[in-house]
């Protein structure tokens, strides 16, 4: 038989859905009722349609009918408010029971096999290719299984739960499916006389009803004279399905000509192929797969591509290779429907947005190429000039309006296109899990589980000069904002100077008592933050401040750690600073805090909340890096007015306190004594006994109202004019300047004066009318509790969605130590920074809002002594 003579038929489940709500619906007797005639197709199960083509001989063919039968189905299901969905399963439905039908056979299953019937609905597809006869299928079917994990990792589909909790797999389909007992990868018997003995043992045993239930990966078809590779999910985008197809075509056909030749029928160890199914359900195509002809783990890629290769012969002769190396092409690229779904809820966090996805795939209205420019490949192809996508574009600082990288980045930008899209992928995913294992995790407010956090690969580049102009503003601003704290709960200067409004300090919900205690003339803002963005042509600006305890410098080292583990050719020919000099500068600023009566080998902890702390993966990291010891409240208490940590070896003394929890939770929080922290606190702070870094009424500073006021600082405080400059700001307290910002609403970004993490921000332009009209409420309500500031268009960077480069905003968070050395104080930029990237569609780059990191490269200035106050 000649390949062009072979016939292939795709038979496929598709769940049905409500279109409504896009949950399961038990109505798939309803669709098939209102398909075309011709449309060959039967109800699985009451929620679940089986599709089936006719027999094909060729391949074009073969995807013209995929394309036609999932158009009968998608126009059917829109007349009847439903909408179908290829997919191993879905992330969102009614109980099963809800689907559960009322057939005798039904209710035998779930008697005899209890969970595994009342399990989630699965959907897979079966492909079917002609042989002479039933012995040359079970021969064929022993011969093919090897490449079984192939056919399983392109069409990986199912890695989420019914509750769109994640399964850890990319086809959690066929792990479960391997949990009944009479599913195997193969059969492993030479002959179809073996094979049926085999079956007929298993419904003697008992374990199994009727021959139906017994099913292998690959195995003969029904009617006699076919061969069926049953392991696939189902595939969304139809094309995938066609290329499992007709390469399976050509593997049957290369191994009945071996049998023809005096091959012997053989099959892969049950144990060993087993194993490799597994890997294959794991990763997808984004992981490794177990090479057929060594055993050994090669990228999934490699051994799709060498599969391809191997089957050139053949596919040649059908007239299907260059199709089958177009599909091929497409598949790698767009990467496993498993990945595509994972970076849908990613970005949207809910479910029903990942089967809006499947719903858009398989009906075939989602593209799945991307464009080629006319000098680079898909991975930077729709990364066009800027000034073709908007005629006020934000500052791009990657590439300049000609679409030509800038210099810093062209060795980056070429080395990335040289690895390609599909290895990209698969680093990246492999950054996730190495990240998860290193427990680099964020947790949002309000939910039980931490989530990795985001880290895309493509760096920051920040030049000598550039870090040399942005080290002095933050070591400026730092100055500034200290003396201030000094002031306002001390003198209050520059009240009485007329250049801060009293009512200013009134309406700060930060400004609090407990700032009186520390003796005045000692450093308040020992570590600060100062978020950063670049503006149009490349013009830097000040966005806050935090003073309190900003965060985001273990997730600087966790960037770093990635790039150099996995990207490490990025990196050649640059000089860069290590984000690890972060960390003895910590312990170094922590001690020169300490107390007179510590002495020359002064005892610092790091006191955080505990695990449950969202940033508690920091706190762990800075604690080992700067050799601190990390105690949480209850692991400290005061004893005979001194604050000891207690441990197996007994009791310590406490010199500093690296506080990273809440001021309010630090001091009603109980001791290993379960006497409250606070007066004890409050009393050695005020005895000169101890230091809380940062200070205790800190918060006053981070007050975006107060914000506004920094220029002011800086001139008055030190003379010297402001080094960066910052956004322009409106109090909304104030009524002219609140009915101006009423006016503007929908072009303004309005913030929350006590507001952190994104909390609370709405951005006009981003903004519903709903959400304006709850703003606007507000505003007229509350006005003294928001500023509001002109949108800043924040600059952008390219940021790896999976497939290609996409134009993503970013902010930077830079970091800034004050000491007291020499009788002075000292100001030291922190050669680390945290970047920060925006989701896609958003200017808000908060982790819990979707966004995400990138290793931030700052470029070597000449060498200085770290004392420099610059």
């Amino acid at each position: 038989m000649s390949p062009t003579g072979r016939t292939i038929v795709i038979e496929e489940d598709l769940h049905v859905l409500d279109a409504a709500t896009r949950e399961l619906t038990p109505r798939a007797g309803e669709l098939i009722a209102r398909l075309p005639a011709h449309h060959e197709a039967v109800e699985a199960e009451s929620s679940v349609v089986r599709s089936c083509t006719p027999e094909m001989t060729s391949a074009a063919g073969l995807r013209g009918e995929m394309r036609r039968l999932r158009g009968d189905l998608r126009d059917a299901g829109e007349k009847a408010g439903l909408a179908v969905v290829a997919a191993g399963a879905l992330p969102l439905g009614p109980p099963t029971s809800s689907l559960e039908d009322e057939t005798v056979r039904f209710r035998r299953l779930l008697a005899d096999y209890e969970f595994l019937v009342r399990d989630q609905v699965y959907c897979s597809t079966g492909v079917r290719v002609g042989v002479t006869d039933r012995d040359r299928a079970v021969q064929v079917a022993c011969r093919t299984s090897a490449h079984l994990p192939a056919f399983l990792a392109l069409t990986a589909s199912s890695p989420f739960l019914r509750d769109g909790s994640d399964s850890g797999h990319a086809s959690y389909r066929s792990t479960a499916a391997s949990r009944w007992p009479t599913i195997a990868p193969v059969a492993g018997v030479c002959s179809a006389e073996e094979y049926d003995a085999l079956v007929d043992g298993l419904v003697a045993s008992g374990v199994v009803s009727d021959a139906s239930m017994v099913r292998f990966g690959v195995q003969p078809g029904r009617d006699g004279r076919t061969v069926e590779l049953t392991a696939c999910d189902s595939s969304p985008i139809a094309d995938t399905a066609v290329l499992v197809a007709v390469l399976f075509r050509a593997l049957v056909e290369r191994e009945s000509a071996a049998l023809d030749r005096g091959a012997q029928v053989g099959s892969p160890a049950d144990v060993s192929l087993r194993a490799a199914m597994w890997r294959a359900a794991r990763s997808g195509l984004e992981g490794d797969l177990v090479d057929p002809g060594t055993a050994r783990p090669r990228p999934a890629a490699d051994v799709l591509t060498d599969l391809v290769t191997s089957l050139a012969d053949e596919l040649s002769a059908a007239g299907d290779l260059d199709l089958v190396r177009e599909l091929l092409d497409d598949a790698l690229y767009n990467g496993s429907s498993a990945y595509r779904q994972r970076q849908v809820l990613r970005r949207r966090t809910r479910p029903v947005d990942v089967v809006d996805l499947l719903v858009a795939e398989t009906s075939g209205s989602t593209g799945t190429r991307s464009p080629m420019s006319a000098t680079r490949g898909r991975l930077f192809g729709g990364y066009v000039p800027l000034d073709a996508l908007d005629p006020d574009p934000s500052w791009d600082e990657a590439f300049g309006a000609d679409g030509e990288p800038r210099p810093e980045y062209e060795r980056v930008i070429e080395r990335l296109e040289r690895v390609g899209t599909v290895r990209l992928r698969a680093r990246q995913i492999r950054a996730e899990q190495e990240a998860a294992v290193a427990g680099v995790t964020f947790r949002v407010t309000g939910e039980d589980r931490p989530h990795v956090f985001p880290m895309d690969f493509l760096p920051r580049i920040v030049t000598s000069e550039v870090w040399e102009r942005l080290a002095a503003g933050v070591e400026q601003r730092a100055r500034a904002l200290d003396a201030f704290l000094n002031d306002v709960y001390g003198d209050q200067a520059i009240v009485a100077a007329g250049r801060l409004a009293p009512e200013a300090l009134d309406r700060a919900p930060g400004y609090r008592s407990t700032g009186r205690v520390m003796r005045p003339g000692r450093i308040r803002a020992h570590i600060s933050g100062v978020d950063l963005v670049c503006a149009d042509d490349g013009r830097w600006l000040v966005l806050e401040d935090n003073v309190r305890v900003p965060s985001g410098i273990a997730f600087s080292h966790a960037h770093r750690e990635m790039t150099t583990t996995l990207f490490g050719d990025l990196m050649e020919g640059y000089d860069l600073y290590s984000p690890d000099e972060a960390f003895p500068m910590i312990r170094r600023t922590l001690e020169a805090t300490a107390p007179p009566a510590a002495g020359d080998d002064p005892a610092v902890v790091m006191l955080s909340s505990g695990p449950t702390d969202s940033a508690w993966f920091e706190h762990r990291l800075i604690a080992e890096r700067a050799g601190l010891p990390l105690v949480t409240p209850d692991a400290v208490a005061f004893v005979d007015g001194v604050l000891h940590r207690r441990d197996r070896g007994g009791l310590h003394r406490i010199d500093v306190v690296y506080a990273r929890i809440d001021e309010d939770m630090l001091l009603s929080s109980p001791g290993f004594d379960g006497v409250p922290l606070r007066d004890g606190l409050l009393e050695a702070l005020f005895a000169g006994r101890l230091t809380v870094a940062n200070a205790l009424g800190n918060g006053v500073a981070d007050d975006k109202a107060i914000y506004a006021a920094v220029p002011e600082m800086i001139d008055f405080y030190l003379g010297e004019s402001p080094i960066l400059d910052q956004v322009p700001t409106f109090l909304c307290a104030d009524r002219t300047q609140r009915d101006h910002v009423l006016d503007r609403l929908a072009e303004m970004v309005v913030k929350p004066i006590d507001g952190y993490g994104g909390a609370g921000i709405t951005i006009g332009p981003e903004c519903t009318e709903a959400e304006l009209a709850e703003r606007r409420e507000d505003l007229l309500a509350r006005p003294e509790r928001y500023i509001a500031q002109d949108v800043v268009s924040l600059s952008t960077l390219p940021t790896f969605d999976g497939r290609e480069m996409q134009r993503r905003h970013v902010d930077l968070r830079a970091f800034a130590h004050l000491r007291r050395e020499g009788g002075r104080t000292t100001a030291h930029a922190v050669p680390a920074a945290l970047t920060r990237v925006a989701p896609a569609g958003s200017m808000i780059v908060n982790s819990s809002r979707g966004g995400g990191g990138k290793d931030t490269w700052f470029l070597r200035l000449p060498a200085r002594a770290e004392g420099d106050p610059r």
